[in-house]
């Protein structure tokens, strides 16, 4: 039968025990029915059975590393409970970046690992900000569940659209803690009709709220109905006892909603309610819980936590869930790709067995004391210290030195880490999103998405005896962090740094101070424009250049076209020409110079997309073709048709979310429209409305402070990246201008 975690639902609060090519993801194809697991072989096994790798993700300031640090007093990892913003100078463990700690957010996402009663409890905190969303993906990416958290009182803002979305992309199974319930204007009925009408989710209160606000003070279970209060130091101890009188209806109202939606996609559930004639007779308790499990992890449920970390309520509860609901390495499937035929790429199920070649995946690097740190998830298989591992994308064999497994920033030694582990290996060079095997297998795990940059900054460092630090820090960055990319300006000699917005990159330039002593100036922040076309041209363009000796010689003809809106390719290149007027073997020259002509276009000098070059007819000579003749010359009439196709400049549209007292909302309605945004949707909750609009990134610089000097510091807003939409005109012909400026100022300058 299909076994549940041993602990019991009011355990004792304590437990002293501590324990890119290849895009696709392929996860999925699981079956849950009652007494099966994935891999029957291994599903015996105590150590993967008794295990869970877990992420804790959220919108900025809902409390996941409030949360992350009540997780680790009550498992007994940690003996005393430190606040983010703590005046004790101490902090949250796993914020442990200075940067963190003055700021008060969370910057990279952190590992730690813990136990709850018999079971083993892998966890990585992740950032919230939009800024730092590659840590949310890169985590979600190696993890088998996950803790979605809502604020209580915001409910489902702008960034837990963002996680939604990744843990969809990953197949995570996930449950739903909402927290802050003690905050005034905590409601988590409304937060649940959220999560099923703007996430879409299937989602569904186990437990409702025993007061609100400062009444706060536990929560009614209704899969077992009993009431929990959690007393003694720091909500350590857990009262079970029956459900306050004045509960007793509206918790027989939600526990039949809990039974009949878990009915409506659970078979099992549903034919007990027929042939048991409910509601006449209530389910017990161990077929409820077998129903949630089950359904979790096929993702067509999401069980509804709740508390208050920062009050100590709910947590441990939370931590039973986890347990109960999320699954174990062996109950997901994940795949890879057999690359030992060339010829033949196929997806391969990769099995949780420590007898079998191991598999893993790099997904995070850090630069430590001791050189690279890199942190990897086992998939198959077993590694231990001293083993000869071969990097796959790489095709590289390498020792591993050292093996540790993180607890925040701290480490313990291990000699060997088995299947569905997180560990971390020192002075193995690699990328994130390498695979490394043993043996003969040829296999390499699918890559993880990696969002493209929407803000760039020109930096210079003042000191230039400094040079050799400022490349080693950019480079370390970069390796680092996907999201995070450099570049030289060809026309001006500038470095220009390109992230995710303007926190990203401040973040990295206070590193470069402090972790390499290299002071730097920053220039304006440069907006990734793109540059597209609004109508088809045709073009023929002949490359003509002689110099004495062999000269160089090439034409091509053809149409440009714009793409769909849908289309999967940001553009697109067709070989359309007939009779062989191109001979076959400069056709690839002729497409290098097609990529190399998008990468820059002629209004501003961004990369251009949404375009189709179909090449229908062309020429060449016999001695005086060449490849460099037929890449200069496409890349050229790529250029000149782009002109007379009715060029368009595509900005950043913004996804703006401000949360704001009701007495500044006007003020801050005429903000947004200031700065050309268009206001979606305006909702209020208590004492504060939460105003969505969509902005041009290029309106957004300055405006936390314009906002914090408008509302004396009361409101707080959050953007995310939601689309390109084409500037207007009288914008388009302002930023040409200044585009034109530059580019004469410079060239003056030479």
């Amino acid at each position: 039968m299909l076994r549940f975690a041993s602990s019991s639902l009011f355990a004792t609060a304590r437990s002293t025990t501590c324990m890119s090519r290849h895009s696709s993801v392929l996860r999925g194809m699981m079956n849950y029915s009652i007494g099966f697991r994935l891999y029957s072989d291994v599903a015996q096994d105590p150590v993967l059975s008794k295990l869970r790798n877990i992420g804790i993700s959220a919108h900025i300031d809902s409390g996941k590393t409030t949360l992350t640090e009540r997780i680790l007093f009550y498992t007994g990892k940690i003996n005393d409970i430190h606040e983010v913003k703590g005046k004790d100078s101490v902090g949250a463990k796993m914020d442990f970046m200075d940067l963190e700690r003055e700021k008060g957010i969370t910057i990279q996402s952190a590992a730690t690992h813990c136990s709850w009663g018999e079971n083993k409890i892998n966890i990585i905190d992740t950032p919230g900000h939009v800024d730092f969303t590659i840590e949310v993906e890169r985590a979600l990416r190696v993890l088998d569940g996950a803790v979605l958290v809502i604020c209580g009182v915001g409910g489902v803002q702008s960034q837990t659209y963002t996680v939604d979305r990744q843990m969809r992309r990953y197949n995570v199974p996930r449950v739903v803690f909402i927290n802050k319930l003690d905050r005034v204007g905590a409601d988590p009925y409304t937060a649940v009709t959220q999560l099923r009408e703007k996430l879409h989710l299937n989602a569904c209160l186990t437990q409702i709220p025993i007061g609100l606000e400062a009444t706060h003070a536990g929560v009614v279970d209704l899969v077992s109905n009993r009431a929990c209060f959690f007393e003694g130091y720091k909500g350590s101890q857990l009262r079970d006892a029956d459900i306050p009188e004045v509960m007793v209806k509206i918790a027989a109202e939600k526990r039949a909603e809990l039974i009949q939606r878990l009915g409506d996609v659970d078979d099992g559930l549903a034919e007990w309610m027929i042939e048991n004639d409910y509601p006449s007779q209530d389910p017990p308790t161990e077929i409820i819980k077998a129903a949630i499990r089950r359904q979790t992890i096929a993702r067509k449920f999401i069980p509804v936590f709740l508390g208050s970390a920062f009050k100590n309520i709910g947590v441990q509860l939370l931590l039973n869930g986890v347990v109960d609901y999320l699954p174990n390495p062996t109950e997901v499937e994940n795949m890879a790709v057999d690359i030992s035929d060339p010829t033949e790429e196929k997806a391969i199920s990769l099995i949780p067995d420590p007898k079998k070649p191991l598999v893993g995946l790099a997904f995070k690097l850090e630069e430590g004391r001791f050189g690279q740190l890199t942190y990897m998830r086992i998939y198959q298989g077993s590694i231990k210290r001293g083993d000869v591992i071969k990097n796959m994308n790489i095709d590289r064999t390498v020792k591993v030195p050292r093996l540790v497994k993180m607890h925040a920033n701290e480490m313990e030694e291990i000699q060997e880490a088995g299947p569905g582990e997180i560990c971390a290996m020192f002075g193995v060079d690699c990328a994130s999103g390498n695979t490394f095997t043993t043996g003969n297998t040829k296999t390499v795990m699918t890559s993880m998405h990696v969002p493209d940059p929407v803000i760039s900054l020109s930096i210079t460092q003042t000191k230039k005896d400094l040079s050799s630090a400022f490349g080693k820090a950019l480079n370390k960055f970069q390796k680092e962090d996907p999201t995070f990319r450099v570049k030289m300006d060809p026309e001006s000699g500038q470095t220009i740094i390109s992230g995710m917005g303007e926190l990203h990159l401040f973040i990295y330039v206070e590193r470069m101070k402090r972790e390499y002593g290299v002071d730097t100036v920053t220039g304006k922040p440069l907006v990734a424009f793109r540059e597209t076309i609004g109508g088809s041209t045709s073009f023929d363009y002949t490359h003509k250049k002689q110099s004495g000796g062999a000269g160089q010689f090439a034409r091509v003809a053809g149409i440009i076209e714009p793409l769909p809106k849908d289309h999967p390719t940001p553009n697109e290149f067709a070989d359309d020409t007939i009779g062989g007027s191109i001979p076959p073997h400069f056709m690839e020259a002729v497409r290098k110079g097609f990529v190399e002509g998008c990468e820059k276009g002629p209004l501003l000098g961004h990369p251009i997309t949404g375009l189709r070059m179909s090449v229908r007819d062309g020429s060449h000579h016999s001695v005086d073709s060449s490849d460099l003749a037929f890449r200069i010359c496409t890349a050229a009439a790529l250029k000149e048709a782009v002109k007379k196709a009715k060029p368009i400049i595509l900005e950043p549209i913004m996804d703006v979310e401000v949360q704001v007292p009701v007495e500044y909302q006007g003020t801050i309605i005429a903000q947004l429209n200031k700065r050309k945004g268009v206001i979606n949707d305006t909702t209020g909750t208590g004492e504060f409305v939460t105003v969505n609009a969509h902005v041009p990134l290029n309106q957004m610089f300055g405006y936390s402070t314009d906002l914090r000097s408008a509302t004396q510091g009361k409101a707080e807003f959050s953007m995310e990246y939601l689309t390109h939409q084409p500037v207007p005109r009288e914008s388009m012909d302002q930023l040409v201008q200044e585009y034109n400026a530059i580019r004469a100022a410079e060239n003056s300058k030479k």
